[in-house]
């Protein structure tokens, strides 16, 4: 996965996020894709991430694997 750099990250569009309304959990590519379903099923059994939440979170994320997109 490539470092997403903090400029990078602020030029995103709020749809390139599974958390749009927070700008959490990046996904402009698939290794990001893959990376934020994982760490949203760690945050869950955490406590710190709803099942609603990581829900949204893995069906955006599976769309991008589906896709073409990086």
């Amino acid at each position: 996965m490539a470092k997403l750099k903090a400029a990078r990250r602020a030029a995103l569009p709020k749809s390139s996020f599974g958390l749009p309304g927070a700008r959490k959990y990046p996904m402009p590519d698939k290794s990001h894709a893959r990376n934020a379903l994982a760490r949203a099923s760690q945050q869950v059994n955490a406590g710190n991430l709803s099942a609603g939440e990581r829900a949204r979170i893995a069906a955006k994320a599976h769309r991008i694997l589906k896709s073409g997109r990086g």
